[in-house]
């Protein structure tokens, strides 16, 4: 097992905190506020791989156990209880599934916006789920609620992430 350096200690406690900060940048549009969390997670995985993302992402959610407000709307353990609670665990698998596009990175941005399609599907699957038994809601609310407001930015949120992630990763020689 190949041991974690400083520099990419460093790279998951920026990113934990890059989420964090973009997590802050929220829009309240109903029970799930629009952020730019999943830029970041989006980010996070593209540019340090499955490995380290996901262990960027369990320190966010950490801090968030530990009672730092590190959620939309500056909310701490609170939010993973509450109706957003799956979107956040979400941020696992969908760090995950972006960061097995780091091998081939540098090769094709279909393939980098296929994998972080894949990861907003994850997120948005155990995100409603978890809504739905939080609120008691159906699928078709849930989806209305949760799903449907969020596409289109997500989808300009994939595009400018599977496009500025070979970029950043040159330029920060990660």
């Amino acid at each position: 097992m190949k041991k974690m350096t400083t520099r990419m200690l460093v790279f998951c406690a920026l990113f934990a905190a890059l989420t964090a900060v973009c997590a802050w940048i929220a829009i309240p549009i109903g029970p799930v506020p629009i952020s730019l969390a999943t830029f970041a997670v989006m980010m996070c995985g593209l540019l340090l791989g499955w490995k380290y993302g996901v262990i960027a992402i369990a320190v966010y959610i950490l801090l968030g156990l530990a009672g730092v407000p590190v959620f939309a709307n500056f909310k701490a353990a609170s939010a993973l209880m509450g109706p957003t609670g799956g979107y956040i665990i979400g941020y696992l698998p969908y760090a995950l599934l972006a960061g097995l596009a780091v091998p081939r990175l540098q090769e094709k941005f279909f393939g980098r916006c296929v994998l972080l399609v894949l990861g907003t599907i994850a997120c948005y699957a155990l995100g409603t789920g978890w809504f739905m038994h939080a609120t008691g809601r159906t699928l078709g609310e849930s989806m209305g609620l949760c799903v449907l407001p969020f596409l289109p930015g997500d989808a300009a949120k994939i595009l400018l992430s599977a496009f500025l992630a070979p970029r950043l990763r040159k330029a920060l020689k990660i």
